[in-house]
């Protein structure tokens, strides 16, 4: 029977457990008519995952195998045309469903379901087979390993909504700055920002992730741990363009109090998380500025789409951290759960469930 890695019950209340993980048997793939089965070749965590093993995300369930990036080749079909032209196809999957084309948010009522261990969506990309609707897919850019494929799903699209849909200003000679520079969603959106041509500027705790993302296309960095970082960053702008258009944050904290000394009148934060604290103060000083604040999470089907035509029209490569093989290699995704848990990561945490060329064979 096919394998996958799900979490394990323990008694534990939320926050406080940590649900060791659970290779569990799935049953046998059988398509129906406009579905397809995907042999996965990597799958890629995300900070929910982390947090589900705590029991901290809504929808907690068992049995459901985790993470919602993945990528892979079709190696079956139902009987539709729709499916059987995807047939051989190197994809990467949609995270998540309910949501088409509607730029303001689901259409679905029962609102978005993310892949990967929840009871809102029974599909997971870390275990060897996914059988899904044919629509959710959309071939793989051909410049990108099956690593790098893997990386780009989730990040790709919150990124993707947070820049290009939300924020209005991934223009030449619009200055944006990202906060948090190291994690898949941050490093996607430096990439999507540049490429469009835009002034990326950055922050981070560590210097050499300031270092690297400089390397990636960053037009300046700044460590938020020093006094008056705001005002050190207003130094490195252009001379002709001494203000910011855009923040991109998924911290929040006192980032609208920081932001608005920085940005232009009408200026705006995107937010896409709050990883300090769940509230976070809208001050009178940016309502007198005029500063938007404008929520994103995750994107629709068409976003989705958007996105990878753009990383392979660009040749955009997403940033990988660290990768382990085998779904059987606990010790090893155990260690990149770790990492996530420390921070220390730089781009994306992978498992490469299969190799490539094993796949292309069957």
């Amino acid at each position: 029977m096919p394998k996958a890695i799900a979490i394990r019950k323990i008694d534990g209340k939320p926050g406080k457990v940590y649900y060791p993980l659970d290779l569990i048997d799935l049953p046998e793939p059988q398509p129906k008519d406009n579905e397809v089965v995907v042999k996965i070749t990597a799958a890629a965590l995300n900070h929910r995952d982390h947090f589900l093993r705590q029991h901290l995300y809504p929808g907690t369930t068992f049995r459901v195998p985790l993470l919602a990036d993945g990528t892979g080749v079709v190696v079956a079909t139902g009987s539709s045309s729709a499916a059987q032209k995807w047939k051989g196809k190197k994809v990467v999957l949609n995270p998540g469903s309910g949501w088409k084309d509607d730029p303001d948010g689901p259409e679905s009522p029962k609102g978005y379901a993310i892949l990967g261990g929840t009871k809102m969506n029974p599909l997971g990309t870390l275990g060897e087979f996914v059988t899904i609707d044919a629509g959710e897919l959309e071939e793989t850019p051909r410049h990108l390993s099956s690593c790098e494929a893997a990386a780009l799903p989730l990040t790709g699209l919150t990124a993707w909504r947070a820049v290009m849909t939300k924020s209005g200003q991934a223009k030449p000679g619009r200055n944006i700055l990202i906060t948090g520079i190291g994690g898949g969603v941050a490093l996607m959106a430096l990439l999507f920002a540049t490429a469009a041509g835009a002034n990326v500027f950055v922050s981070s705790g560590s210097e050499e992730k300031l270092k690297k993302a400089k390397a990636l296309g960053a037009k300046g960095g700044i460590n938020y741990k020093e006094e008056g970082w705001d005002k050190k960053l207003m130094a490195q702008m252009p001379a002709e363009r001494k203000v910011l258009d855009a923040i991109i944050d998924g911290a929040g904290g006192d980032i609208v109090d920081k932001g608005m000394r920085m940005l232009r009148p009408g200026g705006v934060i995107v937010s896409y998380g709050m990883t300090t604290s769940p509230k976070m103060p809208f001050t009178m000083g940016a309502v007198l500025k005029n500063i938007e604040l404008r929520g994103s999470t995750m994107g629709s089907r068409k976003e989705f789409a958007d996105m990878v035509r753009f990383v392979e029209s660009k040749r955009l490569r997403p940033v990988v951290s660290r990768t382990v093989s085998g779904l059987d290699n606990f010790d090893g995704i155990n260690s990149l759960f770790e990492d996530m848990k420390n921070g220390s990561q730089f781009g994306k945490l992978v498992v490469e469930v299969a190799k490539e060329n094993d796949v292309s064979k069957l």
